[in-house]
């Protein structure tokens, strides 16, 4: 699929924003307070921590898009230390689920606006490079789609995949040099053919055809693999060659430094416990 975004405009991607951020927004404000402090699959978060951060990410992300002064000073601030990185998120973590959900709420709206009303290529600042207006609502979708995924892991939900899986897998798929870099890694000078089957029975192509390694299957399970909330082992993909197989045991579709994906088996079922 070259020129993923060719055929798409930013509204479309800014509506498909707001309805991933709807479906997540669907199933945790259906819980208790006590469901808010079961602990995810990831990295010990709270469900209330996996809300809290997605909302202040989209408040950062509201900033750089809509006041480009204020969101240099929220990241200097933020990553000032690793203990101001901590502290930055502690309100909404420590808040009441209806404050945090009123909070995101907000915020994302504000986002969902201001993207919208953005040329698609104007750039917007990062925490690294600056992005397109139209990469940085595909990256929102990414994140929040791989957050609900940890949501729904603990409560033992299985969410209905739509079409809104292109827009991460197209992130998977341009962050292949990324996954390597950020481990220090050369990266491989071999083509990769993908050939995912969309939910709705569309065929979704990246890739050379005559390319000698491939990837085949499922789009939700490349995503789930790219995003890191499963094993490649743990999914139906057909992966064909060494650096493909390679690639999906390192994939991170996400910025920061390098983090180990789950291992096999580690994310198929997960007890609910409480948060201490």
């Amino acid at each position: 699929m070259q020129g993923f975004f060719g055929g798409i405009k930013l509204k479309d991607i800014c509506r498909d924003l707001h309805n991933e951020q709807e479906a997540l927004d669907a199933i945790v404000s259906k819980l208790s307070d006590e469901q808010w402090d079961l602990i995810t699959p990831f990295i010990g978060w709270s469900i209330k921590y996996e809300i809290a951060h997605v909302a202040f990410w989209d408040m950062a992300a509201r900033l750089a898009a809509s006041d480009e002064a204020a969101f240099k000073k929220l990241i200097q601030s933020t990553f000032a230390s690793e203990e101001a990185y901590t502290e930055s998120q502690r309100e909404l973590r420590e808040a009441v689920p209806a404050y945090v959900m009123e909070y995101w709420r907000r915020e994302r709206k504000a986002l969902v606006d201001a993207l919208t009303a953005k040329d698609p290529k104007e750039r917007i600042p990062w925490v690294g490079p600056t992005m397109s207006a139209r990469s940085k609502a595909t990256a929102r979708i990414m994140e929040t789609w791989a957050h609900a995924q940890d949501v729904a892991d603990i409560l033992g939900i299985e969410r209905e995949p739509t079409d809104r899986l292109r827009h991460v897998a197209h992130i998977g798929v341009t962050t292949f040099g990324w996954s390597h870099v950020s481990r220090g890694l050369e990266v491989p000078d071999v083509a990769v053919r993908l050939e995912l089957i969309g939910p709705s029975g569309n065929l979704w192509t990246w890739g050379s055809e005559d390319a000698t390694d491939s990837i085949k299957g499922r789009a939700e399970d490349f995503c789930l693999v790219v995003v890191q909330r499963r094993h490649v082992d743990d999914t139906r993909l057909e992966v064909k060659g060494d650096v493909a197989r390679n690639w999906m045991l390192i994939a991170q579709a996400f910025a920061g430094p390098a983090v180990e994906g789950p291992k096999p088996r580690e994310r198929k079922t997960t007890p609910q416990t409480m948060c201490r």
